[in-house]
């Protein structure tokens, strides 16, 4: 489903997403908690496009917060999250994925009446089921998976234009209440972002097969290099750093992500290694053709790719 499908009355035709910039709406407060690259980027991001008019955040960690007080486009750092959504309009979860249900549950005492949370894990099927069933009634849980990021971590390394010409899936369920879907589709809307929504399972899905596999595939490639003679890697060209670039990204954060979404990665494993298995059987037997053929079908599907934003 695309962005229609969350507002009621728009259509996909000539009046399509990007034609309805008037649903802007001004936030009373956006809390973001737990921010590394995408919750610095969405702060930085509302900040620039006027999206809330307070901007408070906490962080774990002390020392992080000390240095968020000096940053010119957050308003106020809680020394609790709990004291950071107290009077939230909109509270985004910015924390891994382990990590994300934990905290909906600490802060489902302290929400205002009203108040909508979303989140940005990549992983969204048992997020969605956890953090609905945390929060108290008149508080509203819409997750959200901004397909933006780096292999780069970390609050200091985000940037307000990110989300830009970005996919961020939406994943209201059955019983979301349509104001709060409605809530969380314009806010990624008005970061600049194309909303899809989808449902939790159906984006797990999508995500181990177009975002979990080539991280499996670029980190694996590495691991199995690395088993080579160490010189090598001095002699790499474009074509490795490319297909590996995102192999740099945090071990800890992906293990998260891996262990959330195992059944849906399993299977697109599984179907990947069927492609690779049939790729070696046409090399061995010298079947010219067909590994032609396999090589062509990859370059058409990789040809049609969206411009980059």
């Amino acid at each position: 489903m695309r962005l229609a499908n969350v507002f009621p009355g728009l259509t996909n035709g000539s009046t399509g997403w990007r034609d309805f910039a008037w649903l802007a709406a001004v936030l009373a407060q956006l809390t973001i908690l737990a921010p590394g690259l995408l919750g610095g980027s969405v702060a930085r991001a509302a900040r620039a496009r006027s999206l809330a008019r307070r901007i408070v955040i906490w962080a774990r960690r002390p020392e992080v917060r000390l240095q968020l007080r000096a940053q010119p486009w957050c308003d106020a750092v809680a020394d609790t999250p709990e004291e950071a959504v107290q009077e939230a309009s909109l509270v985004v979860l910015a924390a891994p994925v382990d990590k994300i249900p934990e905290l909906a549950r600490t802060i489902a005492p302290s929400l205002p009446v009203g108040a909508t949370v979303t989140d940005v894990g990549s992983v969204k099927g048992e997020i969605v089921r956890l953090c609905s069933a945390a929060l108290r009634a008149g508080t509203h849980f819409v997750g959200a998976h901004p397909m933006a990021g780096s292999e780069k971590t970390g609050w200091e390394h985000g940037t307000a234009t990110l989300f830009e010409g970005r996919t961020c899936f939406v994943t209201p369920t059955a019983t979301t209440a349509a104001p709060a879907a409605d809530t969380v589709a314009r806010f990624w809307h008005d970061l600049g972002m194309e909303v899809v929504t989808v449902d939790a399972d159906r984006h797990d899905e999508i995500v181990a097969h177009i975002s979990h596999l080539p991280q499996v595939l670029a980190s694996t490639l590495c691991a199995f290099l690395a088993t080579k003679d160490p010189a090598w890697r001095l002699y790499a060209g474009g074509g490795l750093r490319d297909t590996t670039r995102i192999a740099g990204g945090d071990p800890v954060m992906w293990r998260a992500i891996l262990e959330h979404n195992r059944e849906e990665i399993l299977r697109a494993l599984r179907q990947y290694q069927d492609e690779l298995q049939a790729f070696q059987t046409s090399l061995a037997n010298r079947d010219y053709l067909e590994l032609t053929a396999r090589l062509e079908q990859g370059k058409a599907y990789r040809d049609r790719f969206r411009p980059p934003p």
